[in-house]
C-alpha cells in the first residue's frame, strides 16, 4: 500500500449544495411532487454522508466498501465520496518510552537497558492497512531493536578503540535509530530520534562488575604510568649522555633507571638517600 490523495472539495460548498437540495425538496413537496422531493432528500443525505472534519496534523483514510480511495490531509471541513468510511490517523510526533529490558551484552554480562523513541506516521495507508496496530507494532519492534543492538557491544571497556554502550551512547543511539527505521518502514513510520534513557548492570552482578571495573581501571592506569616512566628514564639517560657532563657506565645507568622507575611508579612518595661521602 502507498498513500495517495483522495478526491474531496471544500466542505462548505457541500453544505451549500445540501441546503439547496433540501430547499428544492421542500419546494417540490409543497407543489405536491412527492417523488422528486424524496429523490432530493435522498441526494442531500448522500452528500451529507460525505462530509468529514480533518484536524491539523491528521489524515483521514477514505475507504469505499473495502476499497482504499486515498487520504485527506488538508485540515478543515471537506466533502468526499459519499457512503465512505473515514479512518483517522494521527500525523503528530509521538514518544514511546520502552520498558527496562534485561539483556546480555556481547560479553554475556546481564544489563538493564531502556530507550525513548520519537516517531511519527508519514504514510497513513501503510499505517492503516499494512499492519494491524501501528502503535503496538512500534512498541514491539522497538524492544526487539534495543535487544539486538545491546547484544552487539560490551557495556564498558578500557580499550579506547572499542565501541561500548556506556562510552559511545551517540553511536549506539544512531545505530538503534537506523535499525528501527528499517523495521518500521513497512508501517509507514519515520523514526525521528532514538536515545538510551537507562543503562546499568543488573542488580545481581552490579557489585562484582564494579570491582571488576575498578581493577581494570587500576591496571589501565598502571600501564600508562609504566609507559611514561620508561619514556622519562630513557630520555634522562640520553640527555646525560648527549651533554657529556656525567659519564655513566652500564651499572650506574641501570641503577639510575631503577631509581627513576621506583620514584615514578611508586604509590607513595619516595624518600631519597643522600650520599654525603665517607667520614673516614
Amino acid at each position: 500500500m502507498k498513500e495517495k490523495k483522495a478526491w474531496f472539495i471544500d466542505g462548505f460548498i457541500g453544505i451549500v449544495l445540501i441546503v439547496a437540495l433540501l430547499l428544492g425538496a421542500a419546494f417540490t413537496f409543497i407543489q405536491e411532487f412527492i417523488v422528486p422531493a424524496i429523490v432530493l432528500v435522498v441526494l442531500a443525505a448522500l452528500l451529507g454522508s460525505g462530509l468529514t472534519i480533518v484536524q491539523p496534523n491528521q489524515a483521514n483514510v477514505v475507504i469505499f466498501f473495502g476499497r482504499y480511495l486515498g487520504s485527506i490531509r488538508k485540515s478543515g471541513l471537506a466533502l468526499t465520496v459519499p457512503l465512505t468510511i473515514r479512518q483517522k490517523v494521527s500525523l503528530r510526533v509521538r514518544n514511546f518510552n520502552s520498558k527496562k529490558l534485561k539483556v546480555n551484552d556481547v560479553e554475556g554480562n546481564p544489563i538493564e537497558i531502556a530507550s525513548v523513541i520519537v516517531f511519527k506516521v508519514i504514510d497513513s495507508a501503510k499505517a492503516t492497512f499494512d499492519v494491524d496496530d501501528y502503535e503496538e507494532f512500534v512498541e514491539i519492534q522497538s524492544e526487539a531493536a534495543i535487544r539486538h543492538v545491546a547484544t552487539k557491544y560490551p557495556y564498558d571497556t578500557f580499550d579506547d578503540h572499542n565501541i561500548t554502550l556506556r562510552g559511545n551512547a551517540d553511536v549506539v543511539s544512531k545505530e538503534l535509530a537506523d535499525e528501527l527505521q528499517e523495521r518500521l518502514n513497512v508501517a509507514g513510520v519515520e523514526v525521528i530520534e532514538a536515545r538510551l534513557t537507562h543503562l546499568a548492570y543488573s542488580t545481581e552482578i552490579a557489585s562484582a562488575m564494579l570491582q571488576r571495573q575498578q581493577a581494570a581501571a587500576v591496571l589501565s592506569a598502571r600501564k600508562k604510568i609504566v609507559e611514561g616512566a620508561v619514556s622519562m628514564a630513557q630520555m634522562a639517560v640520553e640527555q646525560l649522555a648527549s651533554n657529556g657532563t656525567i659519564e655513566l657506565d652500564e651499572e650506574r645507568k641501570v641503577n639510575m633507571v631503577n631509581n627513576l622507575m621506583v620514584a615514578i611508579i611508586s604509590d607513595r612518595g619516595t624518600q631519597p638517600v643522600i650520599n654525603t661521602g665517607s667520614l673516614y
